[in-house]
């Protein structure tokens, strides 16, 4: 019981930036009407959202520590709190552009410091894994959430309205609330600090030699692909909805929601079923599923109506294809807590930089391709291409079991 309000403050900081960081689907689409741009270059965005991610990261992954997980999290929520107010008055695409970089690198920060802070809360693997897909399920309420306040805020009336600008004052306030509760959370955190060195040139060395260990490159791959997958979906589903499906602006945001609330689903579930099945098993039929339901779902789009004004009318496929997000959760969290907990504790703020930094890399990739590929051939195509990294990542899984297995063995 001692732990629950900073159990609780971690979930509310999760679902803050599950919004604003997964709001770039929705910004995508918006701003190709409210600015004019063209997909190439709205995909931008998550570049900006995620090279902010990886650069801070990267510089801060040896620090994070020594900062302390509670004061970083502070700093990141008064950042975005500041820059959401700012983007409604700034009203342009360079503007949100500025807003995606102060999400990602305040994301950073809270990504750096939750995942360290599950450590110190938790004592044994089963326990991390747990917490840890209960945490990123609420993340993905907190996406799920975000899509319905984009999709409020839109005048399907007027595409080109920037009147979608105003939920920022909205989530300004939310981070301001978070902010809060996190102040008057208590967390312990004299141990880490007394076993972390302080900051040199010799904590970098150490974060790039954490980095060149076999069993680290390999989760590093199936982290990025991961991402990889992941990001090309969820931030081009509300473009694939309104472009190829034809569904109104904001009824193509609030129906990627589904993707959402199946994500949210698949690592609840797995909060569970990881405690009774082996996690190589689970992962290996969930990809196994994704694939199949890809390129079940996909052909359904061909030849759907274009008169569509609500839920009811909808065409099959924009229920269908999302439910892939039941099958793609379970693998981030549970790749995450398999090596994190491989490593000694004083390790996994520096691999938590590593999970951030390459996650982001993963998300930009992801992104920028599906957005090109989106603009040149089109929505379905786009989508086609995440049969390549879900068997890439296959894979790479297979390769991390072995290698987590002889780790476990040698250390018996």
């Amino acid at each position: 019981m001692k732990d629950t309000l900073i159990k609780i403050a971690l979930f509310i900081n999760y679902f803050v930036f599950a919004i604003l960081l997964n709001s770039v689907g929705s910004v995508i689409l918006q701003v190709q009407s409210t600015y004019q741009v063209s997909e190439s270059n709205a995909s931008t965005l998550e570049g900006f959202k995620d090279l902010s991610i990886a650069l801070a990261s990267f510089l801060t992954a040896s620090y994070i520590a020594r900062i302390g997980y509670k004061k970083a999290m502070l700093i990141a929520l008064a950042f975005v709190a500041f820059a959401c107010f700012l983007t409604p008055s700034l009203n342009t695409f360079n503007a949100t552009k500025l807003l995606f970089a102060a999400v990602g690198t305040s994301f950073a920060l809270i990504k750096m410091s939750v995942y360290g802070t599950i450590g110190l809360l938790t004592t044994n693997e089963k326990q991390h894994i747990s917490l840890m897909s209960f945490i990123e399920s609420f993340f993905m309420v907190g996406i799920l959430t975000g899509y319905f306040l984009f999709g409020y805020f839109i005048d399907n009336a007027n595409p080109q309205s920037s009147s979608w600008l105003q939920v920022y004052y909205l989530l300004g306030s939310l981070s301001t609330v978070a902010f809060l509760l996190l102040w008057f959370a208590p967390l312990n955190e004299s141990n880490i600090q007394n076993k972390t060195p302080n900051p040199s040139l010799s904590n970098l060395k150490e974060l790039v030699g954490l980095a060149s260990k076999p069993i680290v490159l390999v989760f590093i791959l199936c982290a990025f692909f991961y991402v990889l997958i992941e990001q090309s979906i969820m931030s081009w589903l509300p473009s694939f909805n309104n472009k190829v499906l034809h569904l109104p602006p904001a009824l193509a945001i609030q129906m990627s929601s589904i993707l959402a609330a199946s994500s949210a689903i698949g690592r609840l579930g797995a909060g569970f079923l990881i405690k009774k099945i082996k996690w190589i098993q689970l992962l290996s039929i969930c990809l196994g599923l994704a694939a199949i339901l890809v390129l079940v779902a996909i052909p359904m789009a061909k030849n759907t109506q274009t008169n569509v004004t609500g839920w009811g009318d909808a065409p099959i496929a924009a229920f269908i294809f999302p439910l892939i997000g039941l099958l793609l959760a379970p693998v981030y969290p549970t790749i995450n807590s398999i090596i994190l907990t491989a490593l000694p504790t004083s390790n996994q703020g520096q691999m938590s930089g590593l999970i951030i930094l390459f996650s982001a890399l993963g998300g930009t990739t992801g992104s920028i391709i599906t957005g090109n590929l989106f603009q040149c051939f089109g929505g379905e195509t786009a989508f086609y291409f995440s049969l390549i990294p879900i068997t890439i990542l296959l894979l790479a899984l297979l390769q991390l079991q072995k290698m987590h297995n002889k780790m476990t063995t040698n250390n018996e």
